[in-house]
């Protein structure tokens, strides 16, 4: 232990020396005892100063003895105490504490001995329940794989069979199909040719992108080779539709074929490992992953679906074949007279939109000759304006040096009544000019913002005819004849 405070000399540990009492006082008081030892704490350990030893010095209050040849300089010398005395006080423990740390030591240990032994009977019940656990277990997942690989088994034969007969009508369709395929493809042409119309009008600028005749002419002939389409597809293209029905019908059979085939093989192999097969590993968090994506009913459900959609395919396609000799003749007028109603519509309109052309360059005409006397008009105001400012200095430059003339001079006479006056005419002048400039300048930017609204409609106009007239009637002057119509080549 580090020794601390400052040694003290004990008294009695120099030479001896003579000592000679003083005579005390006769009716003194009884001496007074003080404690020896007063620590002194060094700087950081203040916090020692809360403990002492439990046994104290005493020091007699009285006069020390003085040397032969001096008295005591003091009458009291501070108290002393030895370093050994003191550092054996500091550190040592009672026998209380011994017998104490004995006792705390030993029922700690009975304690951990018996908390060891516990634990070992309870791990190796665990070990043998677990045993028999895991067991049990594995054998009912061996059972569940065996019973699933059956019902793979079922699924797969049951799809197999409806596949075929999937197949042998599918086969059955083709002779219909190639007829109707000639009739649908022969409809693309014109219904090409009437979108690109529609597409073509729909670059009009303006007021012109009207919804006039020719766009409710176009629109129902698309909607009737369209319906014609429909039909077709139903006597032509729609046969096509099921047989893409079909196909898509054939896809998920043989997917749902493949997937079984591939989950028999995985299953397969996991009903056959063994705890001492050669490929397994430890793959750790996959009981924590969940890529599941159906249950046992709904896995059966599925398989169902694909059954009952290959049916229902095969039903369809048998009435479409039934329904494919009806309509092809009727879809032919009926598609002729719409394309002689648009083309009828396309004149007019055409005839319409020149003669509003003709009337809009008249009145543009017009306008740039109105626009040609504003300008006029607005130069022979301006030099009218600058003409007025010299004489309205001049008059203003007059009354300016009249202001100087001296004292009674300063008289409001017949020429001072004059300049005012004259300035305030010339002013009212100037005034009133400047505001028909003003009004002369508006009424020409409103010519020439007519001017360019004349020009746009102009040029929106000749956008339309070069629509109308060059594009789509450029493109509307063939129509396929009606036994191409009906499906022959």
């Amino acid at each position: 232990m580090e020794f601390l405070g400052t040694s003290q000399t004990a008294s009695y540990c120099g030479p001896k020396k003579a000592c000679a009492f003083r005579a005390l006082p006769p009716a003194g008081p009884t001496p007074e005892t003080q404690e020896c030892y007063q620590p002194y704490s060094l700087p950081g350990y203040r916090y020692l100063k809360s403990w002492r030893p439990s046994l104290f010095y005493k020091v007699s209050n009285a006069q020390t003895c003085v040397d032969e040849t001096a008295t005591c300089r003091s009458p009291l010398r501070p108290p002393t105490i030895l370093p050994a005395l003191r550092s054996a006080l500091f550190c040592r423990y009672s026998p209380r504490d011994w017998d104490k740390s004995n006792d705390l030591q030993m029922r700690g240990a009975e304690a951990s001995r018996l908390w060891a032994s516990r634990l070992t009977g309870d791990s190796m019940r665990l070990m043998q329940d677990k045993d028999e656990l895991t067991r049990q277990m594995q054998e009912g997942t061996c059972r569940n794989l065996g019973q699933r690989l059956s019902d793979i088994g079922f699924w797969k034969s049951e799809l197999g069979y409806e596949l075929e007969r999937l197949l042998n009508e599918t086969h059955s369709m083709e002779t219909v199909k190639r007829r109707l395929e000639c009739a649908a493809d022969e409809l693309n042409c014109p219904l090409q040719v009437a979108l690109e119309c529609l597409y073509h009008r729909e670059k009009r600028i303006g007021i012109d992108l009207v919804h006039d005749n020719v766009e409710k002419n176009l629109i129902q002939e698309v909607d009737l080779l369209k319906c014609c389409q429909e039909h077709m597809r139903k006597l032509a293209q729609r046969i096509d539709i099921q047989m893409r029905d079909n196909r898509d019908a054939q896809h998920a059979l043989e997917r749902d074929l493949e997937d079984k085939s591939s989950a028999q093989f995985i299953d397969e192999k996991c009903y056959n490992l063994r705890n001492t097969s050669d490929c397994i590993t430890f793959f750790h968090g996959m009981e924590k992953v969940d890529g599941t994506v159906s249950v046992p009913e709904t896995w059966a459900k599925f398989s169902n679906d694909n059954i009952r959609h290959s049916q229902n395919m095969r039903a369809n396609s048998i009435r479409l074949r039934e329904e494919a000799e009806n309509l092809l003749e009727t879809l032919s007028d009926q598609m002729w007279k719409q394309f002689t109603n648009t083309n009828l519509a396309f004149s007019a309109r055409i005839s319409e939109v020149t003669d509003v052309k003709s009337k809009l360059q008249t009145q543009l005409a017009k306008t740039l000759q109105e626009i040609f006397q504003a300008e006029n008009t607005i130069m022979l105001l301006e030099r009218s304006i600058m003409a007025k400012e010299c004489p309205l200095k001049v008059a203003q430059t007059r009354l300016e040096c009249r202001t100087w003339r001296p004292n009674v001079e300063l008289c409001r006479d017949i020429p001072q009544f004059k300049l005012v006056n004259e300035v305030f005419t010339i002013d009212d002048t100037l005034q009133t000019l400047r505001l028909r400039l003003r009004e002369t300048q508006d009424t020409l930017q409103l010519l020439v913002m007519t001017k360019c609204r004349l020009e746009h409609e102009l040029a929106v106009k000749a956008n339309t005819l070069c629509i109308d007239k060059e594009k789509c009637m450029g493109m509307r002057k063939t129509f396929p004849c009606t036994p191409r119509l009906v499906g022959y080549t």
